[in-house]
């Protein structure tokens, strides 16, 4: 039974191949059947139906072909609303999502999405023309420290296999599996990186072109897939410089997070500390370590870097966040002491869902330039989610890899290097190659130049957060520098943090003059910073889990002639006080060149002194890539301090275009001075929201409240927003929040009723804002139907009738339902006597009911007339007729079968299949 809000009744018909029914399939001609549809007025498009088992109602979309499994998640909208994440099936091309209160009516603009790209359109709709010719970036001046270089030390390597863990919420153990590189004959403990793969196929076939699956553990005849041997080149890069390296498999959790609220990432971090406190067990007991780990130099476990790639990145991520504010007991998958400290991480096309990076952490984010999975780049949250969180001293740097795709960095995941099926994810079209990113484009990397760049900049974050050597520090600041071993890749950098001061924020009651405040997530293209039309995206505006955001603000800046200044003064002056230099982050359209500003600052008696100019070309990009992304510029505050200006009370910025024209984008603007401070982790609280699934009952209201914990130390400032279960819409507010306190209270009114109903989902969503962290950032409460399910029925109104009247049948139920009910019938081949032709029925009803058309003229059954009836809301049948057309032809008698099918148009063996029979006009 099929169950949508929607007062009509409406008789629609779905592709056989959509539903998986051999029978129906072989039954269809030439002339395809038209898709399902939600309405009569709006169908839904190709590849989509409404499905369901046991009255639980789902869209359901079939993909053309498998999508790959990877990083990005699979998300269904309606325009910008995000409808939820749906169920992959074992075929990897259909996907399902339960609808709950969502109503027919809504499904419009349905899309398919993984980190913005689309899934469901075809190359036509994706890929316009438009494109500018792709500029290859000019070579950055070379640093004075290469961390690329191979270090001195001999390496020892091995593996180790443990007993498999359990952790909250999987069915399944996960391995416990590891690949170590070391420098051997080191003295003393050395400094340990730990990695962590991301989401990818878990099994294959050997001597498959590309049998690869999702299972975990593998099936007979298939491998598992070594996605943890996929970084061994930076593994050695790393130990000859004197690092203990391990990277760890979690292939067991890829297998399973498909149903993770918060796609893994609370198991990915229980796994990596699952890790951490055995080599901290080691290190304290040498004779109890694997072999590998005894041969290799002691480890160091209070200087700690974790290396995670796309959802590995998350799940790094969190696992700072835990080694610092511990997680709720029940949903942790490690409760042991934390013997070990953090220093800093490095994350690879990152995931982050939860959009809630750790700010006292210090990392560095690749963005790869032409990724094809983690596509919107939203891993650039790492850097602007962190931004005034904390103490700021955290350096958060952002590296934007030109022409890099997502799975190069991993050798196990690159084609003619991996043991098991690889594929370039950007993918290409031979008809329409991208300009940036199709291999053999002038800025589009090989594998083996991408992984060399990779393994350097991973190199270069060890080196300053393990190693303290303040001199690689330019390689990741935003200061200009490339490193000799990255070859040909073209690597810019922005950062925030480290010895930054004051922050010129587009948030928090700043006035903008001469341009436009603009909100990166908000369905209104006025207020939007990038119209939904742009070709192209920004990671800066990546999206979220509400259709519109409250403090994610940018200043647009548009001009046809120089000369207009755009002004931007903050709720109170900054102090700029001990920076050498003004670091703006601002962006422009990719493959725009020569955007040139004036930079000036006031101070509050009103002194403005001109810093200087600053100009940026558009980084490389295509309607294919996220190439929106802002590049760090700087000028000198020598002019500010010869003029007198009192940098301790700057009240206003001030940016002056001299181009003729141009658009522009501004982030932010620091006091910048070189240099990288200690970081201590200030004391936060942490917000975890949970999950209730409560009855509805019989009668009676009931008042529950969404579980939420606040642990940790302190106060700080989170944004609840609450979900609307019906429109998706959202409502906000800033809360304050203490450990103990019950500051996020939202109760939920449950209305008790004997009616069928649907499942409903009352969710709330939360985001820090100040001195705060959140870990379990969505949750809510689940209010299940607790109602029979009524029962259909299939009788005959007018079942024997002349030519020119109309065969009428009756779907009815026992007890009207709070919902709409959608029940499939099928029309059947006639076991004996002659069969109703596509010509006996009126067209129109065959055209509304099949797509189909009566020519050729042939069988009633063929015509492929799979037909949902819907039963509204407080009503307690619909009649499905069958209009017959009056010819001048002599025929004998003529009839069609009717029957009740499951969601696979399959007749349902225990209901009565129907006949109606039609006699001739005399």
């Amino acid at each position: 039974m099929i169950r949508a809000r929607r007062i009509c009744v409406t008789a629609v018909a779905v592709l056989a191949a959509l539903a998986g029914s051999p029978g129906l399939a072989q039954a269809e001609q030439a002339q395809e059947p038209g898709p399902l549809s939600a309405m009569d007025d709006n169908p839904l498009p190709p590849g989509w139906r409404i499905g369901g088992e046991g009255g639980a109602r789902e869209l359901v979309w079939r993909a053309p072909k498998a999508v790959p499994m990877g990083d990005a998640r699979v998300e269904f909208r309606t325009g910008d609303r995000l409808l939820g994440v749906p169920k992959p099936a074992r075929d990897g091309r259909t996907f399902r999502l339960t609808l709950g209160e969502t109503r027919p009516e809504q499904l419009t603009d349905l899309q398919v999405t993984a980190a913005g790209r689309r899934l469901d359109a075809s190359a036509d709709d994706k890929r316009r023309s438009g494109s500018r010719v792709a500029r290859v970036p000019a070579p950055a001046p070379a640093n004075g420290v290469d961390p690329g270089k191979p270090g001195s030390y001999r390496t020892v390597t091995g593996e180790y296999d443990l007993d498999p863990v359990r952790l909250p919420g999987f069915d399944n153990p996960v391995e416990m599996t590891a690949k170590v590189v070391a420098p051997k004959g080191a003295t003393g403990s050395r400094p340990l990186a730990l990695f962590l793969h991301g989401r990818h196929g878990t099994c294959y076939k050997p001597g498959s072109e590309d049998d690869v699956t999702g299972d975990w553990p593998c099936a007979d005849g298939y491998k598992p897939i070594p996605s943890y041997l996929g970084y061994l080149r930076d593994q050695q890069l790393l130990a000859s410089q004197g690092y203990v390296t391990v990277s760890i498999s979690a292939n067991g959790i890829n297998a399973q997070d498909w149903d993770a609220e918060d796609a893994g990432a609370q198991a990915r971090s229980s796994l990596v500390r699952q890790h951490l406190a055995r080599w901290a067990g080691w290190t304290a007991h040498r004779s109890s370590a694997p072999a590998v780990v005894r041969k290799a130099a002691k480890a160091d476990l209070s200087q700690v870097l974790l290396v995670g790639h796309s959802r590995g990145g998350e799940g790094v991520n969190r696992a700072a966040m835990d080694s610092l504010y511990p997680p709720p007991a029940a949903e942790d998958g490690y409760r042991g002491p934390v013997r070990w400290k953090v220093r800093g991480t490095v994350l690879i096309g990152p995931t982050i869902f939860g959009q809630n990076p750790v700010a006292d952490v210090p990392s560095v984010t690749l963005l790869p330039g032409c990724d094809g999975d983690v596509s919107d780049l939203q891993g650039e949250d790492f850097v602007d989610g962190t931004r005034g969180i904390s103490r700021g001293t955290a350096l958060h740097s952002a590296v934007y890899m030109v022409g890099a795709n997502h799975n190069y960095f991993n050798s196990e995941w690159t084609p003619g290097e991996a043991v098991a099926p690889a594929m370039d994810d950007f993918g290409t079209d031979p008809e329409q190659p991208d300009p940036v990113c199709t291999p053999g484009a002038a800025t589009r990397l090989t594998a083996a130049q991408q992984h060399k760049a990779g393994a350097t900049y991973i190199a270069a974050a060890a080196r300053l957060f393990l190693a303290g050597d303040d001199r690689v520090r330019p390689l990741l600041d935003g200061s200009g520098k490339r490193a000799p071993s990255a070859g040909p890749a073209r690597v810019l950098t922005h950062a925030v943090g480290g010895r930054r001061s004051g922050g010129f924020l587009p948030d928090g009651g700043a006035k903008v003059t001469g341009a436009r405040l603009c909100s990166a997530i908000d369905p209104d293209p006025a207020v939007a910073c990038l119209d939904p039309e742009t070709l192209g995206s920004s990671p800066h505006f990546a999206s979220w889990e509400t259709e519109r955001e409250i403090g994610r603000s940018a200043v647009d800046l548009k001009w046809s002639a120089p000369g207009r200044a755009a002004r931007i003064t903050p709720a109170k002056p900054l102090s700029l006080r001990g920076s050498q230099k003004l670091a703006l982050r601002v962006f422009v359209p990719p493959n725009t060149t020569g955007t040139k500003f004036d930079v000036s600052v006031t101070d509050s008696s009103n002194r403005r002194v001109r810093l200087g100019s600053v100009r940026v070309d558009g980084l490389p990009g295509s309607e294919n890539t996220a190439s929106y992304w802002a590049q760090e510029l700087r000028v000198p505050l020598s002019a500010a301090t010869r003029a007198g200006l009192d940098l301790r009370h700057v009240k206003s910025l001030a940016l002056t275009p001299r181009s003729q024209s141009g658009r522009a984008w501004l982030m932010d603007a620091w006091g910048w001075a070189p240099g990288t401070p200690a970081v201590k982790a200030a004391a936060l609280p942490r917000v975890d929201v949970g999950r209730t699934i409560v009855k509805e009952g019989d009668s009676g209201t009931h008042t529950y409240r969404i579980p939420v914990e606040i642990s940790g130390h302190g106060s700080g400032q989170v944004r609840v927003y609450v979900l609307d279960p019906d429109s998706g819409r959202s409502e906000n507010r800033l809360v304050t929040v203490r450990p103990g306190s019950h500051a996020i209270d939202v109760p939920v009114k449950v209305k008790g009723d004997t009616v069928y109903g649907d499942d409903v989902e009352h969710d709330i969503a939360v985001k820090a804002v100040r001195n705060a962290v959140v870990g379990k950032y969505r949750g809510g409460i689940i209010v299940e139907n607790d109602d029979p399910e009524p029962v259909i029925t299939l009788s005959p109104v007018a079942d024997r009738v002349t030519e020119g009247e109309t065969l009428t049948w009756r779907l009815s139920v026992d007890a009207p339902a709070a919902v709409d009910l959608w029940e499939p019938v099928r029309v059947l081949p006639v076991t004996e006597g002659a069969e109703l032709s596509t010509k006996d029925v009126d067209p129109q009803w065959l055209q509304d009911s099949s797509g189909d058309v009566p020519d050729p003229e042939r069988p009633l059954s063929d015509a492929s007339l799979w037909v949902w009836l819907n039963i509204p809301p407080g009503s307690s049948s619909v009649d499905f007729v069958v209009p017959i057309v009056r010819d001048q032809v002599a025929e004998p008698t003529e009839s069609m079968r009717l029957a009740l099918t499951d969601r696979n148009a399959e007749p349902l063996p225990d209901r009565p299949v129907l006949t109606g029979t039609v006699l001739d006009k005399p």
